[in-house]
């Protein structure tokens, strides 16, 4: 992964370019017996100036230019003030539309899998967080599978835990798989930055039936169609969270070498 592209100016065109990108590169794998569906869901956010930036059809409201400096007016007695009013900006719900991506049966339209690409707002906590861990609780009580991806280092990683009592990694990205069958166990990829993103199965209706995942190409190729290396300041800092040492040493390796 890039961590340039967590930037909030391009998350949220990198996130549709990818929804439809999976959905095209699976497509071919799936057909006659499945067909995979863009979807979207929309909801309801109150949250700071940051999540609007990037976000399509997001209404961004401005102060008015600042009235001029009242000016004291004497009657030759006294001398009084006129208080203007000034200028503010008011919190504001903001409609949130999310796409994701459902693998369904061809005849019934039966939703096999369900396959999300986290957002910033799904990861936050507030309301966005909220509402994705409420479908996704949905999800886990039914008979679809769920396929979660997890591009993002920052914020906290939704709720699971290993089996054994095993530490977490600490990884930066994540794949979940989660098969139906198989609940509460699912298969957790985690991977740090310096390494390919793993391909992963797909799973369909019947048991062990599933589909490879190459996801690396795919992001590789929306980086390049969208003019990434050319629209990203690679001289300024990498957005938060900090990396770590490793991974600083490494990102510095790699610009020396790609300017």
């Amino acid at each position: 992964m890039d961590p340039y592209l967590e930037q909030a100016i391009f998350w949220s065109e990198f996130h549709s370019r990818l929804i439809v990108a999976i959905a095209d590169a699976l497509a071919p794998s799936l057909l006659p017996k499945y067909y995979i569906a863009v979807e979207t869901r929309t909801y309801w956010d109150s949250t700071g100036d940051d999540l609007l930036v990037g976000i399509p059809d997001a209404i961004v409201l401005s102060a008015a230019r600042p009235s001029p400096r009242p000016q004291p007016v004497s009657d030759g007695v006294a001398t009084t003030t006129t208080i203007r009013p000034q200028a503010v900006i008011l919190p504001m719900p903001l409609e949130l539309k999310e796409r994701y991506l459902s693998i369904r049966e061809v005849g019934s339209d039966g939703v096999i899998t369900v396959l999300e690409v986290l957002s910033p707002a799904n990861k936050r906590r507030g309301d966005g967080r909220i509402a994705y861990e409420a479908k996704r609780q949905r999800l886990l009580g039914s008979t679809s599978h769920l396929v979660e991806i997890d591009l993002l280092r920052s914020e906290e990683p939704m709720a699971m835990r290993p089996i054994g009592g095993e530490a977490p990694s600490g990884a930066s990205y994540r794949i979940l798989v989660s098969r139906s069958e198989r609940r509460p166990q699912a298969d957790l990829y985690e991977f740090p930055l310096q390494v390919p993103i793993p391909a992963f199965p797909l799973p369909l209706k019947e048991p062990g039936e599933a589909v490879k995942v190459e996801l690396q190409p795919i992001v590789q190729g929306i980086y390049d169609r969208g003019g990434y290396g050319l629209r990203i300041d690679y001289q300024a800092p990498v957005p938060p969270p900090p990396l770590s040492p490793e991974d600083s040493a490494w990102v510095n390796e790699v610009l020396k070498t790609h300017p």
